[in-house]
């Protein structure tokens, strides 16, 4: 029986639960937020004790892997603190605010040998394991990215010293499948553009903005991010190689490869795979079956950090 816990119980650890409630073998022992009456309301319907104090929950319930979804500016300790006492790890992205946490995190996590694998759905995709399959011995010359949405109503959301703007929070997607199916970025220069979003209170993250990437292998790439859109918005990735192109939006994948155009649609729920693998991980300690170790996920937002050192720098930034 896997004993797990839970720190932050908001909108993203919903989708969690509910994916995990399906799984056997899983005891809910733990939930944590900084606001009791959430933490309370998932103890109730999950079952385990609630708590607003983390530390006191890893002591009181001593689980064998966490949860920890909460917003950026809150990472650190939580995992650090885990990783001492054995925890494995589950983390949503975006990993951390800056590159020191998420540094000190990195090495507290190899120090430990805790497992841990960090919330970058869109691998456990199976069109995204498709498209990379598809991709192996072919060079990827050209690769472009948007992701345009609405302004999503969370406070921290939408300041600049909490979320890290678009960038870190929506965009690391597009820049972790580029990363994963494509190869290592190199260096990153970015634009970014504001006032179009004045009247919002408390507001100070970018409307949009432009990253362009030069990448290991030589490739080039940019991603146009917006959150000016008042809809739900539209996301997409484009590869280009020499003998094919790749289109992936609204994990549907479509493939243009010796004048034939092909359409895989997904069979899988990607958040359910995620956590599955991380499940089995845990109690099997098979690591191969994650498929974005901490250490992995750093490098992807090294990338975020730098798109935005360069918009205030102005100046392209090596990764």
């Amino acid at each position: 029986m896997v004993r797990l816990a839970f720190v932050g119980c908001g909108s993203i650890q919903q989708v969690h639960y509910r994916n995990l409630t399906t799984l056997d073998e899983i005891e809910f022992v733990g939930h944590c937020d900084t606001e009791r009456d959430r933490a309370q309301e998932a103890a109730a319907q999950y079952g385990g004790e609630a708590y607003t104090d983390y530390r006191v929950m890893f002591e009181e319930v001593k689980p064998h892997a966490v949860y920890v979804a909460v917003p950026p500016y809150a990472h650190g300790d939580i995992e650090i603190e885990a990783a001492r006492k054995g925890i494995h790890l589950f983390i949503e992205k975006p990993i951390a605010l800056d590159c020191a946490t998420a540094k000190a995190v990195s090495e507290a996590v190899r120090k430990s040998g805790v497992l841990c694998s960090v919330g970058y759905c869109f691998r456990y995709s199976d069109t995204t394991v498709r498209a990379r399959k598809m991709l192996r011995g072919k060079t990827p010359s050209l690769i472009m990215g948007l992701w345009s949405s609405g302004l999503p109503e969370i406070w921290w959301w939408r300041q600049m010293d909490k979320s890290g703007g678009q960038i870190m929070v929506q965009t690391t997607h597009l820049i972790d499948m580029i990363r994963y199916l494509c190869g290592d970025v190199a260096e990153v220069y970015a634009a970014g553009a504001s006032g179009c979003m004045n009247q919002i209170k408390d507001y100070d993250i970018h409307d949009s903005s432009v990253i362009t990437m030069c990448m290991k292998t030589g490739a080039t790439a940019s991603i146009a991010s917006s959150c000016v859109a008042g809809y739900n918005g539209h996301k997409f990735l484009d590869i280009v190689t020499p003998e094919s192109s790749f289109h992936l939006s609204d994990n549907r994948l479509t493939v243009r490869e010796d004048g034939k155009l092909s359409q895989y649609h997904p069979k899988k729920d990607m958040y359910f795979e995620e956590s599955r693998s991380f499940i089995e991980a845990v109690r099997t300690g098979k690591r191969n079956r994650l498929r974005c170790t901490y250490s992995d996920a750093l490098k992807t937002f090294k990338v975020t950090a730098a798109a935005n050192e360069s918009i205030q720098s102005g100046l392209p930034v090596k990764v």
